[in-house]
C-alpha cells in the first residue's frame, strides 16, 4: 500500500473511533497515553507521516480494535475470539448465484464502486419471466423471491450514490440470444423481450452502470463481486469464498480491471451489440 494511503486511511478510522468515543480530542489523547498535540497532528489533513508503533498500539488497545484495520490493511476491525477469522470465509447453502446474502453486502457497501461479474448476465437486468425460468431448475427456490431481490438490486442501482461496473464475456449474450446452455427451451419471445429489456436498463442507468464485454476466448473469469474495499465474494457454485482482507481484495480488483481493459464492447457500445443480437433470436 503506498504510505500516502495508509496515511489517509488511519486518519479516517482514527476520526471514526474517536466519534465513537464520545470523548473529547483531549479526553480521547489521555485515555490511549498520548500528547494532545501528537493527536492533533494525526488528525491534520496536511499530515504525511505514519504514526509511531505506540501511538497505534495505544489507540488499538484502547478502541478493542486491530493494528492492521486502523491502518488500513484490514476490513476486520475488532479483536477476540467470535471476530478472528480467517481472512476467507466459506459461506454454503447457495444453490444460486441469486441470494439473499449480496442484497445485504450491496448494503453495506452503499457509496462504494460495486464490481461485478455474474454467472450469466446481471440479474438486476432480468426480466421476471427469465428469472422464473432460471429457477425453474431448483425445486427449494421461490422464484417470486428471486424476482424480488433483482427488484430490490435494480432499485438501489437507480439511487444517485450508486457506481456499479460489470463484465460478461460476449458468448454469454450470444449463447442466451441462441437458447443455448441453460437456455434451452426459453421461448424466442421471452428471449426478444429480455434483449429488448437489457437494451433499456443500459440506456437508462448509464453512467450509474457501466457494463463492458470482453472476449471469453481471450481471458476467463469465475463469478465474483466486490464490494467496495470491503469484502469480495466468488461464487464457485452451492457456495461462496467470501474475502475480506485487503490484499485479497485488491488482488481481485485488479483482477476486474484486465477484464474492462480486455473489452471489447464498451457500455456505450452495448446497446448497439445487443440489437445485433436480436437478428440471432429465432
Amino acid at each position: 500500500m503506498d504510505r500516502r494511503d495508509t496515511v489517509r486511511l488511519f486518519r479516517e478510522r482514527l476520526i471514526q473511533v474517536i466519534e465513537e468515543s464520545r470523548l473529547s480530542q483531549t479526553a480521547f489523547a489521555q485515555a490511549v497515553g498520548m500528547d494532545r498535540s501528537t493527536l492533533s497532528q494525526l488528525l491534520s489533513a496536511a499530515n504525511d507521516r505514519l504514526p509511531r508503533v505506540e501511538s497505534v498500539v495505544g489507540i488499538a488497545a484502547h478502541c478493542q480494535t486491530s493494528v492492521d484495520w486502523l491502518l488500513g490493511l484490514s476490513q476486520r476491525r475488532h479483536l477476540g475470539a467470535d471476530t478472528m477469522q480467517e481472512a476467507l470465509q466459506v459461506e454454503r447453502d447457495a444453490p444460486s448465484p441469486v441470494d439473499d446474502r449480496l442484497m445485504r453486502w450491496h448494503a453495506e457497501a452503499a457509496g462504494y464502486k460495486i464490481r461485478h461479474v455474474p454467472s450469466t448476465f446481471p440479474d438486476l437486468l432480468k426480466t421476471e419471466e427469465v428469472i422464473r425460468f432460471q429457477y425453474a431448475a431448483f425445486a427449494t427456490r421461490d422464484p417470486q423471491r428471486g424476482i424480488e431481490t433483482a427488484q430490490a438490486r435494480l432499485a438501489y442501482l437507480r439511487r444517485p450514490e450508486t457506481d456499479m461496473e460489470a463484465c460478461n464475456a460476449l458468448h454469454v449474450l450470444e449463447g442466451f440470444a441462441r437458447a443455448e446452455g441453460i437456455w434451452q427451451g426459453l421461448d424466442a419471445r421471452l428471449r426478444r423481450a429480455q434483449i429488448e429489456h437489457l437494451i433499456a436498463l443500459c440506456e437508462e442507468l448509464y453512467p450509474t452502470f457501466r457494463w463492458f464485454l470482453y472476449d471469453g476466448r481471450r481471458v476467463f473469469s469465475a463469478p465474483v463481486t466486490i464490494f467496495g474495499p470491503l469484502r469480495a465474494a466468488v461464487y464457485m457454485g452451492q457456495m461462496y469464498f467470501v474475502f475480506t482482507s485487503t490484499d485479497n481484495i485488491r488482488t481481485l480488483t485488479r483482477h476486474f480491471d484486465d477484464l474492462i481493459r480486455a473489452a471489447v464492447v464498451q457500455p456505450t457500445e452495448v446497446p448497439a451489440f445487443l440489437r445485433d443480437l436480436l437478428k440471432d433470436i429465432r
